[in-house]
C-alpha cells in the first residue's frame, strides 16, 4: 500500500518501516525552535528542577520575536532570561531581535525535506512548505523534547487539497487560506494537510508557506508541500548545501491512501475577508466592503514577508492612506526590510503613509504597538481574528491579503483590491 509524504517522515523518525494513521509512535526529534514566550522562560525552570540540560544544542533554534523590542520592565526581563539561557545550554543557532520564528527558519537555512521537526508554536506548521514534518507542542511536550530529543505523537490522517488553474490578478495563497477555513472548517485536529496541484507547484516558497502557516487555522496537526527545484533553489539561497535525489524522493506515493481529497479551481476564487472573529467567517470581499476601518495592519509570519509589502506597493504606489487611517506595517525579519528598502518598496509605502515598525510578532500576539482600543476596526494580513487576540475584546478584526488590507486603507472601509491593479 502507497504512502503519504506524512507518513513516510513519522515512519523514518520513528525508526520503523512503516505507519498508519491513528498510531502512536516515539519520534527521534531533528530540529526543535522555540520563541521568547514559547521557550526559555517555561522550560529553563523545568530542566532546573529535573537538574537537566538541553539533549542537542545544535538542534535547537531560538527566536526572539513576541516581546521585542522590549516595551516595558517585564519584557526586558523575559529577553533577558532568553539571552542569558541560550548562553548557558550552548545553543548556537539564536536569532534575537532579527524576525519572527517561522521565517527566520527558512531564513537561516533549517528546513530541507524529510526532516521530522517540532516548534513551541502553533504556526510551526509553516515549516512543511519544505517538504518537512512540523508540528506545534505545549511547554510541557516541549521540555521533554529538550531532555530526551524524542517525543510522542499520534500519525495523523491525510488529507490531500489540490489546487489547479491560474489566479487573477488581485487573489493570493491567502485568499486560498480564507476560502479553505470556510469549506473545509477549522475542527480538522490530528489531520495533516497535504497541499498540491500545479497552482501550488506554481506558488513561490513564501506563498507556499502562507497553506502551511494557516493550516492550523484549519485545526490541523501539520502541513506539507512535496519538495521541488523551487524548495532546492530556496535552501541553496539561504546558504545550505542539498543533495537533489535525496531531497527529492520525500513525496507521497501515487497510490497512497488519504482520508479525503479535495480540489479546487483557482479561477474561480476572489480576494476573501475574514469578518470578526474567526478565520472561518470569511467570504468574498464584496460582502465586507461597507465595513468601516480605523487600522490597516500588514504583518505577522504570513502576512508581512517580502512579496506581501510589494503587493500592498503595488496597490499603494502613486496613491495616500485615508486620513483617518493608520497603516502600520511590520516586515517579518530584518531581511525583508533591507530587501524593500533595496528594491525601493519601502518607499513606495512610507510615501503613501505608512508607518514602518520594528520586525516582530507585535500586533499579532497582541504585544506591542499596533493593538487596538474597545470599539476599534482594523483590517489585517495576520492569521488570526479571534475576539481579544490584537488588543481589546470589544475590537473588530477583520483578516485579508495584503492586496486588500492595502486597498482598504486607501478607501477607508475594506475593498476590492482588483480595480487598483488595473
Amino acid at each position: 500500500m502507497g504512502r503519504t509524504l506524512t507518513e513516510k517522515i513519522l515512519a523514518r523518525a520513528a525508526g520503523k518501516d512503516a505507519v498508519a494513521p491513528g498510531e502512536i509512535v516515539t519520534a527521534t526529534v531533528d530540529l526543535a525552535m522555540f520563541h521568547d514566550s514559547s521557550g526559555p522562560r517555561r522550560v529553563a525552570p523545568r530542566l532546573k528542577e529535573l537538574g537537566a540540560r538541553v539533549w542537542d544544542p545544535s538542534k535547537v533554534v531560538v527566536v526572539s520575536d513576541h516581546y521585542v523590542p522590549a516595551v516595558d520592565p517585564e519584557s526586558a526581563a523575559i529577553l533577558k532570561l532568553t539571552r542569558d539561557w541560550v548562553r548557558e545550554q550552548g545553543i548556537g543557532a539564536f536569532y534575537d531581535m532579527q524576525g519572527i520564528c517561522h521565517v527566520m527558519l527558512a531564513e537561516g537555512g533549517h528546513l530541507r525535506p524529510g526532516l521530522f521537526c517540532v516548534g513551541g508554536d502553533s504556526h510551526s506548521t509553516m515549516a512543511g512548505a519544505y517538504g518537512c514534518y512540523m508540528a506545534g507542542f505545549g511547554a510541557t511536550e516541549m521540555t521533554g523534547v529538550m531532555v530526551t530529543g524524542d517525543i510522542w505523537t499520534r500519525v495523523p490522517a491525510t488529507i490531500r487539497v489540490d489546487w489547479n488553474g491560474a489566479f487573477a490578478d488581485g487573489v493570493v495563497a491567502k485568499d486560498v487560506m480564507l476560502h479553505l477555513c470556510r469549506t473545509l472548517g477549522m475542527d480538522n485536529a490530528f489531520k495533516a494537510i497535504e497541499y498540491g496541484g500545479d497552482t501550488v507547484r506554481a506558488m513561490s516558497m513564501s506563498e507556499r508557506g502562507v497553506l502551511t502557516n494557516m493550516a492550523a487555522e484549519l485545526g490541523a496537526e501539520s502541513a506539507i508541500i512535496e519538495p521541488d527545484d523551487k524548495t532546492l533553489a530556496a535552501i541553496r539561497a539561504a546558504g545550505v548545501a542539498i543533495d537533489d535525489e535525496e531531497a527529492l524522493r520525500w513525496r507521497s506515493d501515487p497510490d497512497a491512501t488519504y482520508e479525503a481529497v479535495h480540489r479546487f479551481n483557482a479561477a474561480d476564487l476572489v480576494p476573501q475577508v475574514a469578518r470578526p472573529h474567526s478565520p472561518e467567517n470569511s467570504g468574498p470581499v464584496a460582502e465586507a466592503n461597507s465595513a468601516r476601518i480605523d487600522q490597516a495592519y500588514i504583518g505577522a509570519c504570513v502576512g508581512a514577508k517580502l512579496t506581501d509589502l510589494q503587493m500592498a506597493a503595488r496597490v499603494l504606489k502613486g496613491r495616500k492612506v485615508a486620513k483617518d487611517v493608520r497603516l502600520l506595517i511590520a516586515p517579518s525579519s530584518r531581511a525583508t526590510t533591507e530587501a524593500a528598502a533595496k528594491d525601493g518598496t519601502l518607499a513606495i509605502l512610507t510615501e503613501a503613509g505608512a508607518i514602518v515598525m520594528p520586525s516582530g510578532c507585535g500586533a499579532c500576539a497582541g504585544m506591542g504597538a499596533g493593538v487596538l482600543a474597545a470599539g476599534e476596526v482594523c483590517i489585517s494580513s495576520t492569521n488570526r481574528n479571534f475576539k481579544g487576540r490584537m488588543g481589546h475584546k470589544d475590537a473588530e478584526v477583520y483578516l485579508g491579503s495584503p492586496y486588500t488590507v492595502a486597498a482598504s486603507a486607501i478607501e477607508g472601509r475594506i475593498a476590492d483590491p482588483r480595480s487598483y491593479l488595473q
